[in-house]
């Protein structure tokens, strides 16, 4: 039976089952909810301190593209490294979110410029519709309102292998200078591509917290705490990307 199915490749069965199989655990030693989200919320933090400093550098007049890419790649590389030795997660995760942070603070401080006059408040729109549909995907996964089956796992787990296939090969077109209008554009199409792949996003988190639910039972090693918070955290960018995308496109409407 397939106890593990996230969207989320750093929140997979296999993941938490090795874990469990390769490491004995005791009370004491063994993965929590509350401290993996007591983890994620240290590590937002630290996304946050560098989300702030690269946004400073850009109000400042500096140069935002190399935090861009440093964030972007660096991060990406982190986050693989973490996802196959998930036992480095404590190490590392720290790592990803100051980079994060610096990719997340410089594309916000780009978006803030470039929306100054048609949405002021693009920002702080994004961020507080994060929050909201972070805790809203919380309390419907808390009570039962929306339950982690297995059908629901498998369609959201297709529907986002799709989106990140579709994403790579708009990148790698992108190379060649063939673009995919309604990717950035604020047409009809644009608008519900964006607000399919949010839809997406917010519940890739009933299933991380299904994830994490489950390594907690089934007594995971208390570092995949961190690797759980660092799984988490992936999925709350992604969202919030998604959302300022989303908005940026109503926005150029106006």
């Amino acid at each position: 039976m397939a106890l593990f199915k996230s969207g989320n490749p750093a929140l997979s069965e296999k993941r938490f089952k090795d874990t469990v199989l390769d490491q004995v655990t005791t009370h004491e030693n063994a993965m929590t909810v509350r401290g993996t989200l007591n983890k994620f919320g240290f590590l937002f933090l630290m996304v946050m301190g560098t989300a702030f400093y690269s946004w400073k550098e850009f109000a400042g007049g500096g140069n935002i593209q190399p935090l861009i890419w440093i964030g972007a790649l660096g991060g990406f590389v982190v986050a693989m490294v973490i996802i196959f030795k998930k036992e480095w997660a404590p190490y590392l995760a720290p790592a990803y979110a100051l980079l994060e942070g610096l990719f997340v603070g410089a594309i916000s401080a780009y978006y803030n410029y470039a929306f100054a006059d048609k949405a002021p408040n693009i920002i702080i729109n994004a961020v507080g519709l994060t929050f909201g549909t972070a805790i809203a995907m919380y309390l419907l996964y808390s009570f039962r309102i929306i339950k982690a089956t297995e059908k629901f796992k498998s369609v959201i787990i297709t529907a986002t292998a799709g989106i990140a296939i579709f994403y790579v090969i708009a990148l790698l077109l992108g190379l060649f200078g063939i673009n995919i209008g309604f990717l950035h554009e604020g047409s009809l199409m644009g608008i519900g591509f964006s607000l399919f792949v949010v839809a997406i996003a917010a519940l890739n988190l009933i299933l991380d917290f299904d994830m994490i639910e489950k390594g907690a039972e089934l007594g995971a090693p208390k570092y995949m705490e961190w690797y759980g918070a660092f799984g988490l955290l992936v999925t709350i960018v992604w969202l919030y990307l998604e959302i300022l995308r989303l908005l940026s496109k109503i926005s150029s409407r106006n």
